[in-house]
């Protein structure tokens, strides 16, 4: 079983039920911080020290404080400590559910779980530690499995960010004129035609307004 975690939750109650949690269940050392930027020195310091973790559970989201931090959110934790240790094990432990949102945890940074706090989400947490420690599987919450599993073709970020504008009210011409600022590739207005098009058909919307409804509702956007 994994012998060191490092927990990283600002909650003081969830971090302290979550500790007592793996300590009650597994033998194991297990450390915490509320900070990100924290997290990533123990981290390095641990395989300095040739005593790496085996296992990282964190939070997506941290409250902001007085105290100047660099790494304000989970995503970017865990893309700068895959950086530093590629095959370290990694479980989400989060609010933050939206599946574009999951299905990019696991697509960019290959995690190996992503548990939804809540209800059920102690129970979950034990099952996806057995599992990715057992096998070579990852763990889902499953009233999250199904709709991750719907995406069966690529959703990018300039997705995203279409249906945000559209969902503001803002037309083909003015969107395409944003793109070509940010320098995107598909900044012309017959390439968000395109995109627009392809969104319809994979979501089965009538028309825009149906698709934005349709997306919102899914947490996309």
């Amino acid at each position: 079983m994994f012998r060191k975690i490092l927990l990283v939750e600002d909650i003081d109650s969830i971090s302290y039920g979550v500790t007592a949690l793996l300590q009650r269940n597994f033998d194991a050392e297990v450390r915490s911080t509320k900070y990100c930027d924290e997290a990533l020195l123990k981290v390095k310091k641990a395989i300095f020290e040739k005593q790496p973790f085996d296992l990282v559970i964190t939070d997506l989201s941290f409250q902001e404080t007085h105290r100047e931090t660099k790494i304000t959110t989970g995503e970017e934790l865990i893309g700068l400590i895959k950086k530093e240790q590629p095959r370290l094990k990694i479980i989400a432990y989060s609010v933050d559910d939206k599946p574009h949102k999951v299905k990019l945890l696991f697509d960019t940074y290959k995690i190996n779980g992503f548990v939804a706090k809540g209800r059920d989400s102690i129970t979950q947490l034990i099952e996806a530690i057995d599992l990715i420690y057992h096998t070579a599987e990852v763990f889902i919450s499953p009233q999250l499995a199904g709709s991750i599993k719907e995406f069966s073709i690529e959703i990018d970020d300039d997705d995203i960010e279409l249906l945000r504008c559209l969902s503001i009210g803002m037309t083909q011409s003015e969107i395409s004129e944003i793109f070509r600022i940010q320098h995107k590739k598909t900044s012309s207005t017959s390439s968000i035609e395109k995109r627009l098009n392809k969104l319809k058909a994979y979501f089965k919307a009538n028309n825009t307004i149906h698709l934005v409804a349709i997306t919102k509702d899914m947490g996309l956007i």
